[in-house]
């Protein structure tokens, strides 16, 4: 009987899925083995990707409502590209918003009501022809996902309604399908019941954003495979067990064979019908294991017969052996404990949302495996299918989230109202939250990548989501179940087998882990990576000596910022409110150690050298190797170490290694006699590279890195020489020598000009400098609020006091400053200038109580803007902070000034080194200067802004032209902390307090 479609399902709780096909396995299916062998496209697919006709209405009231007709036109529509956003299309507007539902201020409402004057539609029309080999058999179409509810008809029927935008929803159009040309309508919702359940914090979009396909089958098809690879508990033995639902004819019958990653068969067997279904049982000795390490997959052939005895169908499904399970509270896979070194990750692209390709998809997997990163929780839903066959196939751990996030109907500006929250106990939402969890299982469930099942994210807890928890339990025992939100709901603990917390302190997880826990730990999302961020990362690793911590997921991977122009058409990175979209919450979407490019932020450096598996400690002699790793013995890897001497390389060699997994061992070096007898600084690096090439690195590629500096004697200086005079002018004292000079201001209580050869090196003369462009982590500690005195005594000083030193070879001048904003803080900086024309800078500030933290203390003056190239003898290569220097190496580097500003998508403090022994800023014909420490390395910073510049602009193409190269010399720069970006402060340690006397000096030097 024919079903009239209702717009009263979009608010009907009880209506989700309407003529949908049940959830099953994301497998694939050939005709031959011939075909299944070399994973040819699918003839029994068909492609429908591509140009759609489309119409846009701002409401329902306003869409065209019989264009489904066959016979309404729709030939004058414009068109719109499928996969893809409409709002990324030319219609409507991308909204971000991260808590609160994005009607927020303009309906009220409550679940699950939505707004009816504003829920945009999408009227979609494709016309096609069905191929020849779809011709008289069952047909079907598949959407892999639509956001957030839709309907649709073929040829004038109706055929279905779903909700849920990221799992598939298919249909049957066998009944609907006509010779030649046939019309497919599909009528997209922005806002359904299923808004009230994806309340991510992400961009909100609708439409048609993954891939849409039709598909037959042949006369006996395997509806859905399970796959159920087990080992014994010597992990030496493996068992398969194959669980099959067909449709159509019944078999003659079914075998099945097992090959190896050698293309070797391994095991056979044949399919028995018990009590109407079909399994197939194997074993396998001493199987080759999956893990993230080696991800060893067999190939399992599942051959079809008719009763005729024909080949029908050919399922090639990829297995893998391994074993996780809880082993006295611990999580063990295959036996070892694991530790999670991970990511959270939203599908993401700054052109196309998160209708992300293939290749988008290969980029990430590669970029995980290089930085070390060994597992991914799909914030916050299941992904396109492809990426968890990657993850099988590369080696990632994953968590799969099930598409739920209801943080606004219950966290209300911090306050927990659970009246609102839905689903909680509401057992009326009961049925659509567990379609979710059933199409996330049934679709994902053969992937040995994925080892937990997650019940979604911030939806508070209650009695649905333990059913939710129940069911992930029973249908699949093999793998755990995580939930965070029981944090804030004990009654219903039993939801997660893993305490989960997001953004707990180290101290916070460190008190956990010592009362005695009953549940393993993971942060599920920690290290808030907004911006300049990830300091203190370093804490949350040395967790680890718990059995009981087993890691964590940064928040998160890719920047979610789109592309936009400006007035003048110039591209930039744009955030929430710069489409017009309120409400919204700015920039909060770009939390990623990865910019939205694809192009990898200088936090990753730090990312890399945390999560390596294998720890080096090299000394004078040899190296000490600690190998974290499961299952990977570092003779897989060449050992390779570089002597330098103040970073100038002096020998490179290599070492064989065979250190066991989970074992250390030690290795001396074979040092040439007497390489190190020269006086001065000594650093030796030591690597492990790849020995032969992967899917996601050459070979060559460095893996693991650590580092050893030390000194030998006592490095002589030659005392400068030349000859210089002073001049004493009325307002200037001049120091003039050969080649160069140096004027030093009273009135403006400065060094206002340095010459050498003739060229002038100083546009604004050096000044003290208390403040740092503020960070995103700096906003959401309220920086500007605590200590924005800092950022008046930049600009507000005044220079009470001016001393000259004459010595027979060298002239000191000192300037002493007062600030308005408080009497008593001051800062004296002494200039010595040598007969060389070398100058020693002094910069002291005396400490004064009761007065907040110090974002910075430096020195900062200008530059010519030509004078633009740098090399650096510093730690790097690139940017570092007091709490962000773990992964940064001793080293000689070069970089530009317009290049070392960091691709933050809203400008603020970036660029800076830490470790700073010496840097040459120069111009392109090699003229400039070098700045270099005297006792104590520096921090440093070359920039094409001020910190008020960058202050003062809310994106990038707010900064203005670029005129100057602005140089900061810092004694101390505070960290850039990361707990979170919404209040945390930065670690103790890492901060600058007032009361403390601070002194720094440098030198600086002609090149």
């Amino acid at each position: 009987m024919p079903m009239t479609p209702s717009l009263n399902w979009l608010t009907d709780v009880q209506v989700f899925a309407v003529n949908r096909v049940p959830a099953h396995s994301d497998h694939v299916y050939y005709e031959t083995m011939e075909e299944a062998r070399k994973a040819a496209p699918m003839k029994w697919r068909f492609d429908l990707n591509g140009n759609w006709k489309f119409s846009y209405s701002i409401n329902p009231e306003l869409r065209p409502v019989n264009f489904f007709k066959k016979e309404v036109s729709c030939a004058s529509w414009e068109d719109i590209t499928v996969p893809g956003h409409i709002q990324l299309q030319g219609y409507g507007q991308p909204q971000y918003v991260n808590t609160m539902y994005p009607w927020d201020g303009h309906h009220e409402i409550r679940p699950p009501e939505i707004p009816t004057d504003d829920n945009p539609v999408g009227s979609y029309v494709k016309y096609f022809t069905l191929p020849a080999n779809m011709e008289k058999k069952p047909v079907y179409i598949s959407f892999q996902g639509v956001e957030t509810a839709f309907y649709v008809w073929l040829n004038g029927e109706f055929v279905g309604y779903s909700e849920d935008s990221f799992t598939p929803a298919e249909f049957e159009l066998t009944p609907y399908l006509t010779e030649g040309e046939n019309k497919l309508a599909v009528e997209v919702y922005h806002r359904s019941t299923g808004s009230w359940l994806e309340d991510q914090d992400f961009w909100r979009f609708s439409g048609i954003f993954r891939d849409v396909y039709l598909y037959t089958v042949p006369e006996i098809h395997v509806f859905d495979l399970h796959v159920r690879p087990e080992l014994d508990s010597t992990f030496t033995k493996g068992s398969l067990m194959v669980d099959l639902k067909l449709q159509g004819d019944v078999p003659s019958k079914i075998t099945a064979e097992l090959v190896n990653s050698k293309g070797e068969r391994v095991q056979t067997g044949i399919a028995e019908k018990k009590d109407g279904k079909w399994s197939i049982a194997m074993t396998v000795d001493q199987p080759a294991l999956w893990s993230a390490e080696k991800p060893h997959l067999y190939q399992l052939f599942i051959q079809i017969y008719n009763k005729s005895g024909s080949l029908v169908e050919v399922v090639p499904q990829k297995i893998g052996f391994r074993k996780f399970e809880l082993v006295n509270n611990i999580m063990h896979l295959n036996g070892k404990r694991i530790v999670f070194k991970g990511v959270n990750r939203h599908e993401f692209n700054p052109r196309r949302g998160r209708a992300i390709t293939k290749e988008d998809m290969l980029w990430d997997i590669k970029t995980l495996k290089r930085n070390n990163i060994n597992a991914v929780r799909t914030s916050h839903y299941p992904n396109q299918s492809y990426w968890y066959e990657l993850c099988d196939e590369y080696g990632i751990y994953v968590i799969d989230e099930m598409n739920l996030e209801t943080h606004g109907s219950w966290q209300k500006m911090g306050v927990v109202d659970p009246s609102w929250n839905i689903p909680g106990n509401k057992l009326d939402w009961e049925p659509i939250v567990m379609d979710r969890a059933i199409s996330m299982l049934e679709r994902d469930k053969n992937h040995p990548s994925i080892l937990i099942w997650s019940c979604g994210n911030e939806s508070y807890a209650g009695e649905v989501l333990l059913n939710v928890s129940k069911y992930f339990k029973q249908a699949d025992p093999s793998r755990l179940v995580h939930y965070e939100g029981v944090f804030h709901h004990r009654e219903y603990n039993d939801t997660s087998e893993i305490e989960s917390r997001m953004y707990a302190k180290p101290d916070e997880i460190e008190k956990y882990l010592r009362e005695d826990p009953k549940k393993p730990y993971i942060s599920c999302e920690y290290m808030h990576a907004m911006g300049n961020s990830l300091g203190g990362m370093y804490k949350y690793i040395e967790l680890e000596k718990y059995p009981m911590y087993q890691g964590g997921f940064i928040w998160d991977f890719i920047d979610q910022a789109i592309y936009k122009k400006d007035r003048y058409g110039n591209e930039f990175l744009a955030y929430g409110g710069d489409f017009g979209d309120r409400p919204t919450d700015y920039g909060f979407c770009t939390n990623g150690i990865v910019y939205a490019n694809r192009k990898l932020s200088p936090k990753m450096q730090e990312v890399k050298f945390l999560y390596q598996n294998y720890k080096l400690f090299p000394d004078q002699s040899g190296v000490t190797i600690k190998n974290e790793s499961l299952f990977t013995n570092t003779a897989d890897y060449e050992c390779e170490y570089v002597l330098f001497h103040e970073g100038e390389e002096l020998y490179r060699n290599t070492l064989l290694t065979a250190v066991e997994a989970q074992d250390e061992g030690r290795y001396e070096f074979a040092l040439p006699v007497g390489i190190t007898t020269t006086p001065g600084e000594y650093c030796i690096q030591t690597s492990l590279k790849l020995k032969g090439s992967t899917l996601w690195a050459d070979a060559g590629y460095e893996v693991a890195f650590g580092q050893f500096v030390f000194q030998i004697g006592t490095r002589e200086i030659a005392p400068p020489i030349g000859e210089f005079h002073i001049v004493h002018g009325d307002v200037h004292i001049g120091v003039h020598g050969r080649d160069f000079t140096v004027l030093f201001s009273k009135a403006v209580g400065s060094l206002v000009s340095l010459k050498y050869n003739g060229n002038e090196m100083i546009s604004q003369p050096p000044a003290p400098l208390f403040w740092r462009a503020t960070t995103d982590n700096d906003r959401g500690f309220a920086q500007n609020y605590h200590s924005g005195l800092w950022f008046a005594a930049s600009l507000a000083r005044k220079c009470v006091n001016v001393e000259v030193e004459e010595r027979e070879s060298s002239v000191s001048i000192g300037f002493t400053y007062q600030f308005s904003i408080h009497p008593d803080i001051e800062v004296k900086t002494i200039y010595t200038v040598y007969p060389d024309g070398s100058l020693k800078v002094k910069s002291s500030y005396k400490g004064v109580e009761h007065l907040p933290q110090l974002p910075i203390f430096a020195l900062s003056f200008k530059l010519p803007a030509d004078y633009d190239q740098l090399e650096w003898y510093a730690l790097g290569p690139e940017e570092n902070y007091c709490d962000r220097a773990m992964g940064a190496r001793l080293a000689t580097f070069k970089n530009q000034v317009c290049d070392n500003r960091s691709s933050y998508v809203m400008p603020q403090e970036s660029g800076n080194r830490t470790g700073v022994r010496r840097v040459s800023v120069t111009n392109r014909n090699g003229q400039g200067i070098r700045i270099s420490s005297v006792k104590e390395p520096l921090e440093c910073n070359f920039s094409p802004y001020t910190a008020f510049e960058l202050e003062n602009a809310q994106h990038v193409y707010e900064l203005p032209n670029i005129h100057y190269t602005v140089v900061t010399v810092s004694g101390k720069q505070m960290g850039v902390g990361g707990d979170d970006s919404w209040g945390a402060p930065v670690h103790d340690e890492y901060l600058i307090k007032a009361d403390q006397d601070l002194v720094f000096e440098f030198m600086i030097q002609k090149v």
